[in-house]
């Protein structure tokens, strides 16, 4: 009877995506791997963050192109490395322990891509360079997160993501303030940021290669909750063919983890967007712009850790959905009529939570329901359908806001995110004949 009841008691706990440590087991400190790796983050997020915070401007302001266009290249640049993220999970997984190496390739591949900026004035250059710089982003970032993963062990899985988002954010934070001081500082601006982030980013490919260990599986021994994770048939582990990272997704929860961010993700407004719906709401000055997103990465940064253990003690689903709350929040704020001061503060404070709730959650959730052999493949599985569906909500925000008005784009938004937070909320608990599949 005592058996029983504690294994409907660790059932229940797992359906919720709480991983609990043993007693009396110390918690691991966070590997450095993963140290290292948000180094390398942080560096490369200065760098991208720098184009980022000036980008809306520069190109509605700067080259005149109409938010259906603008919306577009922010579609190309949030969506595009959905395109090659299987690619770049699958060579990291197929070459044995060449995630370093893929994940430093697609860096290398977004720093070439900074100076090109300098050269590109129209549409379709710009258009073709973002693509060339997501398709950057899209090799590195199923291998890198794991990394994270494969160094971490289940209990502190969270923590380590969210250690990695806050080092991250770190860089974000700085990025915006960099391009700021640059902008005010010289004559031809946007020229200057471009050509600073391109050495900021060659020095993050630099650490990368010096500091990062070369192997996947940094983490001496695994516990016994991940032997069916990684040998889901036996004593027979998966072999990391492209056949294999798409049958993952017969996996029911892995497949309710993708459908969930695939369909929260089409309701998500980008960055971009909300930082132009804050500046028309405010009247916020041209030289002021690039700050925005200083708010968002601040919040981010200081939520990323706090959040990141709260998930792997409370569920990591609970959390996630919460995240969405914060964003709900956030757009409902917009749509108000309250022009008072402290708007801009609460939009980005509860803009960062949503980040800090979702981002390095998500992976650790998908974690969870993928073999070491494919690790790779498996968080990209999800990562492409999340980034392909806010490639379809850019465009999609786009054209409501060129044809029916900012307002009514953002209210249209606001309720499909509701409705698909609505139906994620239904897939928290696993299905009464699969206890153990439960939303990690």
């Amino acid at each position: 009877m005592y058996v029983a009841d504690s294994r409907a008691s660790t059932s229940a706990a797992s359906a919720e995506g709480a991983v609990r440590p043993r007693a009396g087991r110390r918690r691991a400190a966070v590997a450095p791997t993963v140290l290292a790796l948000g180094a390398v983050s942080l560096i490369t997020d200065v760098s991208s963050e720098m184009v980022t915070a000036v980008l809306p401007l520069y190109l509605v302001t700067g080259l005149g192109l109409s938010p259906l266009g603008f919306g577009l290249l922010d579609g190309i640049y949030n969506g595009f490395s959905a395109l090659v993220r299987l690619i770049g999970g699958h060579l990291a997984d197929r070459g044995g322990g060449r995630h370093k190496w893929v994940a430093g390739f697609g860096y290398a591949l977004s720093a070439a891509c900074k100076p090109l900026l300098l050269l590109a004035h129209t549409l379709t250059p710009i258009g073709l360079i973002l693509a060339a710089d997501r398709t950057g982003k899209g090799l590195r970032t199923a291998p890198r997160d794991a990394l994270i993963s494969l160094s971490s062990t289940p209990e502190t899985r969270g923590r380590a993501f969210g250690v990695h988002r806050a080092m991250d954010t770190a860089g974000a934070l700085f990025g915006p303030l960099v391009a700021f001081l640059i902008l005010r500082a010289t004559v031809d601006g946007y020229d200057a940021v471009f050509t600073v982030s391109f050495c900021v980013a060659v020095v993050g490919v630099l650490v990368l290669v010096l500091f990062v260990p070369n192997g996947a599986r940094t983490t001496a021994t695994r516990p016994e909750t991940e032997t069916a994770a990684r040998k889901p048939s036996g004593d027979t582990a998966p072999r990391p063919t492209l056949r294999a990272a798409l049958a993952l997704l017969a996996r029911p929860d892995l497949r309710r983890v993708t459908l969930c961010a695939l369909l929260l993700g089409l309701a998500t407004v980008s960055d971009s967007f909300v930082y132009l719906l804050l500046q028309r709401r405010l009247g916020v000055p041209d030289r002021w712009f690039a700050l925005l997103p200083l708010g968002t990465a601040a919040a981010f940064l200081l939520l990323a850790v706090p959040l990141g253990r709260l998930a792997d003690r409370v569920g990591r689903w609970r959390v996630f959905l919460a995240g969405h709350g914060a964003l709900l929040l956030a757009y409902a704020l917009l749509l108000t009529s309250w022009h008072g001061a402290a708007l801009p503060y609460a939009v980005l404070l509860l803009h960062g939570c949503f980040y800090a709730a979702t981002d390095g959650v998500l992976m650790a959730v998908a974690s969870e329901s993928v073999p070491e052999e494919l690790r790779s493949s498996g968080l990209a599985l999800v990562q492409t359908g999340q980034a392909l569906a806010r490639f379809v909500c850019s465009l999609g925000f786009g054209a409501a806001w060129t044809a029916w008005g900012d307002r009514t784009a953002l209210t249209a938004s606001t309720v499909a995110l509701a409705l698909c937070a609505l139906f994620a909320l239904t897939l928290r608990r696993p299905t009464p004949s699969a206890p153990s599949e439960g939303l990690a």
